[in-house]
């Protein structure tokens, strides 16, 4: 998406968004604490490409993965603005990390809109949905809560997402590292990736493991 499309795009969605909130109940986002000490996160989805996606699909590169909804307000464009802020500044080693968005309401979120939508904030990060059930087993091996909420008397299309909050960072072998939350200062977690991808002894991408799927 060239820069001009995808500035159309964002003031779109942000009209969308606007206009959507007098009638949709404003949702809810969780960032509770949440036990993270044996987190084994797996995921069978799909990308907006179709392909079939695995955590095996990435192995040889670091993901950093967070759930949300295109049609979010607030909480996914502030996570995916910190996703391309932390790319940009990881520099060169950007490219041994494959950033996520993983949709939590794949009802409306096609995988179109879900392409544009990641283009918007920057074209690296790759939009995964599939299945409401195999969504929900994603989500439960991340420890991650959502459901969706509707005002009473509202049509069918008419509702919001309440979902929990939070970037996952796994290794080069799809294995949990930590989890960081949206309100930490993108520098911080910058200085704290870039450690633990120092600490890593995999070899780069393009040597060992799968090319970015794009």
């Amino acid at each position: 998406m060239r820069p001009l499309r995808a500035s159309a795009f964002c003031l779109a969605l942000c009209w969308t968004v606007a206009a959507g909130a007098q009638s949709a109940p404003a949702p809810k986002h969780s960032e509770e604490s949440v036990d993270t000490t044996s987190l084994m996160p797996r995921y069978l989805l799909q990308d907006v490409r179709g392909r079939v996606v695995t955590q095996e699909s990435f192995r040889g590169r670091f993901q950093l993965i967070t759930f949300g909804f295109t049609s979010c307000p607030d909480v996914c464009p502030t996570t995916l603005l910190g996703f391309k802020n932390i790319l940009e500044a990881l520099g060169d080693k950007a490219e041994r990390v494959q950033p996520l968005f993983i949709t939590v309401d794949p009802e409306r979120d096609t995988a179109e809109l879900l392409r544009e939508y990641t283009a918007a904030f920057d074209p690296r990060i790759l939009g995964l949905t599939g299945s409401a059930d195999l969504i929900e087993r994603a989500a439960r091996t991340f420890r991650v809560s959502y459901q969706k909420v509707r005002e009473p008397g509202a049509s069918p299309g008419i509702y919001t997402m309440d979902h929990s909050t939070g970037m996952y960072f796994l290794d080069t072998e799809g294995r949990f590292l930590v989890k960081f939350s949206i309100n930490a200062p993108a520098q911080e977690i910058t200085a704290r990736i870039r450690s633990l991808m120092d600490a890593d002894h995999s070899r780069p991408p393009g040597r060992r493991g799968n090319a970015p799927l794009r």
